[in-house]
């Protein structure tokens, strides 16, 4: 597939049918996906192929949380103004605890390929670590080759997505996949061939993001719409 359609339509991907991806095909992917950039070129990341169901029942617990904030009207665990997390707006614990019905979140179990993306935290030259805000830099080491997996899937006729919903229980997940102390979970990426293929993504125009020189400057672009 030519680079720039594969841009743009590998949409977020939730619905799989159950047609298995052959273990050949996924390793394509990861061929591909491996060129990705980092920071050093450390390739800080390690990718957990998992058969264990047991990642769908922690990410439930960090989806309903995801779920009732939003409910709140809250961005789920976004910062305030400042930068930093202000504490949750909810009683996560009690969220954790509510059922919030899922059609991909409940039967990630039956996700044809689960792949756990983790990177090894001495690798990263997190540059913003003194800022007095959320870290944001280290991701750059590591999210580039999500990407590329999705891209490499995309062309393959694969479709994914990106979910951090585990994330919210790394220390029992880290225990489970036998996850060194010095490694964090980045993500987790489910593959599998799509029951409907997204062909048009809507998407802000370039001059509605891109601005000259300054952050109130110029657009840089020549659609608004």
């Amino acid at each position: 597939m030519e680079l720039r359609e594969a841009m743009r339509t590998a949409g977020a991907v939730r619905g799989f049918t159950d047609e298995p991806v052959p273990d050949e095909v996924l390793e394509g992917v990861l061929e591909a996906a491996r060129f990705a950039p980092s920071g050093g070129n450390q390739q800080p990341w390690t990718v957990l192929v998992l058969r264990d169901p047991r990642l769908r029942d922690l990410s439930q617990l960090g989806w309903r949380e995801y779920v009732a904030q939003r409910d709140a009207g809250v961005r789920p665990f976004a910062p305030g103004p400042d930068g930093r997390w202000q504490g949750p707006a909810i009683d996560l614990d009690a969220a954790a605890r509510t059922p919030a019905p899922s059609p991909f979140v409940d039967h990630l179990d039956q996700v044809p390929v689960l792949l756990v993306l983790v990177v090894r935290l001495t690798a990263l030259a997190v540059t913003d670590v003194e800022l007095e805000r959320h870290s944001v830099v280290g991701g750059a080491s590591i999210y580039p080759f999500a990407q590329n997996i999705l891209l490499a899937a995309r062309d393959v006729g694969l479709g994914g997505t990106l979910t951090t919903f585990a994330v919210r229980r790394e220390p029992r997940l880290a225990e489970l996949l036998r996850i060194p102390a010095d490694h964090a979970i980045a993500a987790v990426l489910t593959l599998g061939y799509p029951t409907r293929q997204p062909r048009r993504l809507t998407r802000r125009p370039v001059a509605q993001f891109a601005h000259l020189d300054t952050f109130d400057g110029p657009a840089f672009g020549t659609s608004t719409t």
